[in-house]
């Protein structure tokens, strides 16, 4: 009675939990402040959130290159809950700088849209916390629970636009494929758990190894499902469908939310189901995972290649379509730890997801950054909403340092240079796939890559066309034509000062039908719209992080030739 007793008992290191609890701490701080601050100093809000990001991650310093675990079990000190290894520091660092870069980029999209900003805050910061505590959850209820507390909060992010039927019907699908998979996975924890008898990791890896006959098929059925429910969080093709419309009904920095935090979540629950707790099993997901990333690179590719760009949108759903290809990468070293000799070599190989994920979710929050940027021009000048491919067609021409970046982002998804980077992560992919001898799988993910390159080239191509008489930058004459008010030319003057270093684009294009035509992007007062601090840092931030790791690819891979558990 005693002994059953005192093994509940379970240690607390609150160096190890800082990253998360910080980040919890801040959003119910959040939360509470809002009820007493008046309207207009709401903004605030905003930037305690920013600041709490910031302190989260800079508790992530005193965990380096130490092994710090947590919630242990007194009867047995090696099983633990919590344990802050390297891959827990490496996926918070993604974590935790990517919800900063995102808490950076909403600060224009919830004064401009009018967004509840307590409730906006508060669910960021909780989805960020959840993602944080999931990659150091070592028992499978543990991971659950952060499964939730990162998904939850993100439903109602995606429909936080009131009166917005997109919206609504994006967090909808959102949420009943979230619930369908938790659902899953919950009936899969709880077959493994009747088989096994624990819920620690470590002991599951160890009961899975001499289960019972009679339970074989209980236990087979508990790893499958847990596996499926998994590949519904990572959009793994069939389980993709919820994608594109809820990117595309989703404010835009909760695009870019998802598009890192939510795979990164994704990904991480499923090394540490398949490589920590499942490994007698990987003849069972090592296959299992191949095909999926097979299917997932492909079908993704192939419908971003679909993407028309004249259509409503297109930017964003052909980024949608590109995350759900770069996803089948992500799978391809989990694939290959599978079919690994031993766990250090199973390891080895989920290194270069890791790698893969740091350097995707810098450049694609960037990507994302720049789509605000042209959004936010268009929406201020009242011609178009700025989300089309085809409104990024000449960027270079008004905007050379956003087309610049932006094209620097997509080169490195593509894995050209100057966006090295991008290479030197795909090279790391395909050694670890070529090492588990999947050749295969190899050549498929390489046919997939120069599918790729077709979509983001053209993209990438259409920023610095040239203009055409029908795009040319609007100028204007030193003074209104005679007898037309100055207050009723179109193609008016920027202010002194304003040019497109200030922040500001005139780009004529014509428009499709039903849309209003893009005259000019001038104000009504004549002053071009000028960029948000915000939104010019986010570019800035991370293109400066995008061509440091280009320098110095050896930081990223650095997590694809080590042991990171």
């Amino acid at each position: 009675m005693n002994t059953t007793a005192a093994s509940a008992v379970q240690s607390i290191d609150w160096l190890a939990i800082a990253p998360p609890t910080l980040t919890a701490v801040v959003g119910l701080v959040v939360l509470v402040a809002d009820l007493f601050l008046a309207e207009r100093r709401k903004p605030l809000l905003g930037w305690v959130s920013i600041a709490g990001l910031a302190v989260a991650g800079l508790s992530l310093l005193p965990l380096r290159g130490g092994d710090k675990a947590t919630f242990c079990l007194v009867s047995d000190g090696d099983v633990c809950s919590y344990v802050a290894d390297d891959f827990t520091v490496a996926i918070q660092l993604l974590v935790l700088g990517g919800a900063l870069l995102t808490a950076l980029l909403s600060l224009h999209t919830v004064a401009e849209q009018k967004l509840p900003a307590g409730e906006y805050w508060f669910l960021l910061l909780s989805s960020a916390a959840g993602a944080a505590l999931l990659p150091a959850s070592r028992d499978l209820a543990t991971l659950v629970i952060a499964l939730e507390v990162a998904s939850l909060p993100a439903f109602a992010l995606v429909g936080l636009r009131r009166n917005d039927r997109r919206s609504s019907e994006a967090a909808l699908k959102f949420f009943l494929s979230s619930v369908v998979a938790t659902a899953v996975t919950l009936l899969g924890v709880s077959f493994v758990y009747a088989t096994t008898g624990s819920m620690h990791v470590a002991r599951v890896a160890d009961g899975l190894t001499h289960v019972d006959p009679r339970l074989e098929t209980l236990a087979q059925t508990g790893v499958a499902l847990t596996l499926i429910g998994f590949a519904f969080k990572t959009a793994a093709v069939p389980f993709h469908f919820w994608v594109p419309d809820t990117y595309v009904g989703a404010p835009l920095p909760i695009a870019a939310y998802l598009s890192v935090i939510g795979k990164a979540v994704g990904f991480t629950g499923l090394i540490v189901v398949t490589v920590r707790a499942f490994p007698s099993y990987a003849d069972v997901w090592g296959p299992a995972a191949a095909v999926l990333a097979a299917l997932t690179m492909t079908v993704g590719n192939v419908a971003a290649l679909r993407q028309r760009p004249e259509h409503a949108r297109s930017a964003v759903r052909l980024l949608a379509w590109s995350s759900v290809g770069q996803a089948g990468y992500l799978l391809v070293p989990i694939a290959a730890a599978g079919y690994a000799d031993s766990a250090a070599d199973a390891e080895h190989a989920v290194g270069a997801t890791v790698a893969y994920a740091l350097m995707y979710a810098a450049v694609n929050l960037g990507a994302f950054a720049v789509v605000a940027l042209v959004a936010h021009v268009a929406g201020r000048a009242g011609t178009s909403t700025g989300l089309r491919l085809t409104d990024h067609r000449s960027l270079y021409a008004t905007r050379p340092l956003a087309a610049l970046a932006l094209g620097f982002f997509l080169l490195c998804l593509a894995g050209l240079p100057p966006g090295v980077i991008g290479l030197f992560a795909k090279v790391a992919v395909f050694s670890a796939v070529v090492d588990a001898g999947l050749g295969w799988l190899a050549v498929v993910m390489a046919v997939n890559v120069v599918i790729a390159l077709y979509y983001y080239l053209q993209w990438t191509a259409a920023l610095f066309r040239a203009p055409t008489p029908a795009e040319a930058p609007a100028t204007a004459p030193a003074g209104p034509a005679p007898g037309q008010p100055a207050a009723s030319r179109s193609d008016s003057a920027a202010l002194p000062g304003a040019g497109p270093e200030a922040g500001a684009v005139a780009v004529r294009t014509a428009a499709p039908a039903g849309e209003r035509p893009r005259a000019t992007d001038a104000t009504a007062d004549g002053a071009r719209p000028r960029v948000p601090a915000s939104l010019t840092a986010t570019v800035a931030l991370t293109t400066v992080l995008g061509v440091a790791l280009s320098g110095a690819p050896q930081l990223v891979l650095h997590f694809a030739s080590g042991t990171l558990f």
